[in-house]
């Protein structure tokens, strides 16, 4: 026990002295302060951009497309899709982590408070009492390496980057939704296109068996009609179940139920929304900035780069200040009351930890090199996507000249070779090449027009979905 003198005034004078120098010279903020990393993005585009569209058509993207049930399918989607529900909760919790890092930067207040009621035996003349108990307790860690306020910066960046990414995941519900609607659409223009080859070959079965009986042809001819109907008719039954497949996909992106998504998509044939063509910006680093997944990586690496200064205040002393005060009652025959309390600094000093805290350190720097490269990863996948999109929209446009004009140039020779095989001036076989070739290309042109259109889906997703920095916030 020390006892009061001037030997311990001294003492304490000296110590206080200590620990305000120690405030006074330690408060700064330890550790890297993050700069924003520079994408290694090229200075343009490499591939062709898209012509004829305007900055303004990306903003409300998918209402452009003058398609209701494409849109009501979008917003179903987003209202009920687990993926988005899984971002939001984790928007939640880092909300919630970063209101813990806060508080860390204000004093805690506890209070309790207790009654007992003590005595003994009959035998022993001593007479009961109560005692009541209420206490006060605080305590404040002065900040002074700035191991709160990194624990807050990195809080509060992880919090911007899961706002980011569930942006990100409404970005690409809504581009994986408009592609199995479009495919949809196409696959039953693809299906429609095979039921009326299964009815041509079913007529000209029926006109090779009356040709055969009537001896004007060989029954080989007959063999090969049957075959021909055998053949589109599993072609017909495999486009269907690729259909129903579609459907089901959409049943699981949208949370629609079958018979009420059957009922919106109809029984016939429809044609295949039309896109409305928009601007890609020439300046690769600007399309970047707009996409949530590189903003939310930059983030990522920033509380990356704050828990190192963590990690390194945690090597350096601790101050803080705690306080008590207490209100203390006895009753026994009388009465006592009694208010003790008490204030004063605590220093706590890492003396010896076998290398750990310095380990902890490096182990924050070697996670910090792991989100610089996988920012860098995602800048390089956000570059290849862009410029992939740019080649397969460029090449479908440039494609649908050539295959409608093979389309209707088959066409019209399927015609003619029809009419003369029905003269007799051309075979069997003849006629079922010219059918094939008008057939394959139809087909081809009905899958070009759908790729055209995922094309147009697939750059709108890469440069971001309409997502701007200014609404990272607003999940």
């Amino acid at each position: 026990m020390l006892l009061p003198g001037p030997p311990h005034s001294r003492w304490i004078r000296r110590a206080s002295v200590a620990l305000g120098a120690l405030m006074l010279v330690g408060c700064a903020t330890v550790g890297p302060d993050f700069q924003r990393p520079v994408a290694a993005a090229p200075a343009t585009w490499q591939a062709a951009q898209p012509h004829g569209g305007t900055p303004a058509a990306l903003a409300d993207w998918w209402a452009q497309f003058n398609d209701p049930v494409l849109a009501g399918l979008i917003a179903d989607a987003d209202a009920a899709s687990p993926t988005l529900l899984a971002a939001a909760g984790r928007i939640a919790e880092a909300r919630a982590g970063l209101t813990v890092s806060e508080a860390n930067r204000l004093p805690t207040v506890d209070g309790s408070a207790s009654a007992m009621r003590s005595g003994t035996g009959r035998d022993t003349p001593v007479a009961a009492r109560t005692t009541g108990t209420v206490a006060v307790d605080s305590a404040w860690e002065i900040d002074l390496f700035g191991r709160v306020q990194r624990s807050t910066e990195a809080a509060g960046a992880r919090l911007a980057a899961r706002q980011f990414e569930w942006h990100e995941a409404r970005v690409s519900l809504a581009a994986e939704v408009a592609s199995g609607y479009v495919s949809y659409r196409a696959c039953r223009q693809l299906q429609s296109a095979r039921a009326d080859d299964v009815l041509s070959r079913i007529e000209t079965d029926r006109l090779t068996r009356v040709a055969v009986d009537a001896g004007f042809t060989a029954p080989a001819d007959a063999e090969l009609a049957r075959a021909s109907l055998a053949d589109a008719r599993a072609d017909l039954e495999d486009q269907r179940a690729q259909c129903e497949v579609t459907i089901k996909s959409l049943v699981a992106l949208t949370g629609v139920a079958e018979p009420a998504l059957r009922e919106r998509l109809g029984e016939g044939v429809s044609p295949l929304p039309v896109p409305a063509a928009f601007v890609v910006d020439a300046v690769p680093l600007t399309v970047l900035s707009q996409r949530p997944d590189i903003a939310a990586a930059e983030q990522d690496l920033a509380a990356a780069s704050a828990d190192i200064g963590v990690a390194e205040a945690n090597r350096y002393p601790r101050l803080s200040l705690s306080g008590n005060v207490s209100l203390a009652s006895v009753l026994t025959g009388a009465s006592s009351t009694s208010l003790p309390w008490s204030i004063g600094p605590a220093l706590s000093l890492p003396i010896f930890n076998g290398g750990a805290r310095a380990a902890e350190v490096k182990a924050a720097e070697a996670r910090r090199v792991q989100q610089q490269a996988a920012y860098e990863a995602a800048v390089r996948a956000a570059v290849r996507e862009v410029e992939q999109a740019l080649v397969t929209l460029d090449s479908a446009q440039r494609r649908e000249a050539d295959a409608r004009t093979a389309m209707e140039g088959y066409a019209r020779f399927l015609a003619a070779t029809e009419t003369h095989w029905l003269a007799g001036g051309v075979s069997l076989l003849s006629l079922e090449d010219a059918r094939r070739s008008a057939t394959t290309a139809q087909r081809k042109l009905i899958a070009l027009r759908r790729d055209r259109v995922l094309d147009w889906i697939s750059l709108y997703k890469a440069v971001g979905g309409g997502w701007t920095a200014h609404a990272g916030d607003h999940s």
